[in-house]
């Protein structure tokens, strides 16, 4: 696989261990990460994410 470019959460905060990462793979697909758990990548379409995040704050 290629190297990712992560970015850190412009929400997370806090101590390293509590910050989510996110980068944008070559075949376009969002990889997700917790700082606590580098090695554990989740997978997902940009509609998918779009869809939790509108989700999530709608919540409020």
């Amino acid at each position: 696989m290629d190297e990712l470019t992560w970015q850190k959460s412009t929400f997370s905060g806090g101590p390293e261990g509590e910050c989510l990462y996110v980068a944008t793979a070559p075949d376009g697909t969002i990889r997700l990460r917790e700082s606590d758990t580098p090695d554990v990548i989740l997978t997902t379409a940009p509609a998918g994410l779009a869809a939790l995040i509108r989700y999530v704050t709608d919540a409020d």
